[in-house]
């Protein structure tokens, strides 16, 4: 459970905030202080274990800022609030390496920026960031800004060495920042064939450069980056900068799998299975291994609607998910067809574990009761499934459905694979 602090001698933002807080993240405990002392008092006691402090930079019972030299002391990543907020205040909380972000309290907007950026810090700890420059010294700025805000560095000395980390690593990069003259390959033929490999939507592009003629930053935007920042940069800037393109691609990565999720169980959907399942394939053939892939639907679906409603129909349906996702790798491929009807695509597996696995999902139906008030709900399914390795995925979906329909003719309930393997 993640703790944040809030120190603030406004009863109204602390409950604002509080509230906020715990309507928008799962999974936190938030501590509250209207002064300096209990603040300080909260910090004594709780120390490393707070994750991220949200503290005014004005507290009646101390000198002001004296609260951020308390968080710096004790390594607590922050979020300052302030009522004036000017370019000297501004520098000097910045200048500490704690300090995330500094807001100006403004009601309800301030509040919401609190929220993103105490939302931004927990995101950015799963996120991954390439740094491109061949100056050492330009390299250590951007790392320590980097780190600062909690996110995960790799870095490179130039186009050449990005693009092979990046074919290479099995680190997921969301963004990177990159200069422009480099040796090898620049920033401008890096971000080109960046662009190339990645949308927008899987990977943000920022040029860091002290070229800022007008022809080359609008160059760059038309071949694909997403910002340009202008060296030297100030840390608030760039903090800003990338925070801002950080929530731009996670928009984009959420949207994209809202559109590939069914809307009720929240498996994939059709579309994504058919495009997910021939990069698999390709992958299979290459590594010359067998795939599993299986069709399953839910036996007498109809009935259950007919005789209980479709309320309880799809809460059948949504059970499959339940079920099916215990017995999967996170590798592992299931998606809703439509209807009562399901898809699994596994691959690197034998046939013997093939059989074991879909033996295990239909006991597990079948041993499944669903319990709604005073009805208790039973159902099975039968799979019909493929094994081998095949060119077509419609063809090896051919094969699995032909093997389920051999299920329903011979009594349901049943696994029927079809091994297509050269024996």
């Amino acid at each position: 459970m993640k703790k944040i602090l809030i120190v603030d001698d406004s009863t109204m933002t602390l409950s604002i905030l509080k509230k906020s807080l715990y309507e928008r993240l799962d999974d936190i405990e938030i501590l509250t202080a209207s002064n300096y002392k209990d603040g300080l008092r909260l910090i004594l006691k709780y120390g490393s274990s707070i994750d991220i402090a949200i503290i005014d930079l004005h507290l009646p019972d101390s000198k002001d800022g004296a609260m951020i030299n308390v968080i710096e002391a004790n390594s607590i990543k922050s979020i300052v609030l302030s009522s004036i907020l000017d370019t000297q205040s501004k520098e000097m909380i910045f200048s500490k390496s704690c300090i995330i972000d500094c807001i100006a309290k403004d009601g309800k907007r301030s509040i919401k920026s609190v929220i993103n950026a105490v939302n931004r810090e927990f995101k950015n700890k799963d996120k991954e960031i390439l740094v491109v420059d061949d100056s050492i010294v330009q390299v250590k700025a951007a790392e320590k800004i980097l780190k600062k805000m909690n996110l995960k560095v790799t870095t490179a000395n130039n186009g050449a060495e990005a693009l092979d980390i990046i074919e290479n690593s099995d680190k997921v990069f969301s963004l990177v920042l990159t200069d422009y003259h480099m040796p090898k390959i620049d920033g401008m033929e890096l971000t080109f064939r960046l662009r190339e490999m990645y949308d927008k939507d899987e990977l943000g592009i920022i040029v860091l450069s002290s070229d800022s003629a007008s022809d080359v930053v609008s160059e760059f935007l038309k071949i694909g980056a997403n910002d340009f920042i202008n060296k030297p940069y100030s840390e608030i800037e760039v903090i800003t900068r990338i925070n801002s393109n950080l929530d731009l691609v996670d928009l984009f990565r959420e949207t994209k799998e809202m559109a590939n999720r069914d809307f009720l169980t929240g498996l994939y959907n059709r579309r994504y299975f058919f495009e997910s399942g021939n990069i698999i394939i390709e992958k299979a053939k290459r590594e010359k291994k067998n795939l599993a892939l299986a069709m399953f639907d839910i036996d007498k679906f109809k009935n259950i609607n007919d005789t209980y409603g479709h309320e309880v129909g799809d809460m059948a349906i949504c059970e499959v998910g339940n079920i099916v996702e215990k017995y999967l790798r996170s590798s592992d491929l299931v998606a809703r067809f439509g209807g009562e009807e399901f898809c699994i695509l596994i691959d690197n597996i034998t046939l013997d574990d093939t059989k074991k696995l879909l033996e295990k999902i239909r006991v597990a139906f079948e041993e499944n009761i669903i319990s709604l008030n005073e009805l208790e709900l039973k159902f099975t399914v039968s799979i019909g499934a493929y094994y081998g390795l095949d060119n077509n995925l419609e063809e090896m979906l051919r094969i699995a459905d032909d093997g389920l329909y051999k299920c329903k003719d011979s009594g349901r309930n049943k696994v029927h694979i079809e091994d297509l393997t050269d024996n």
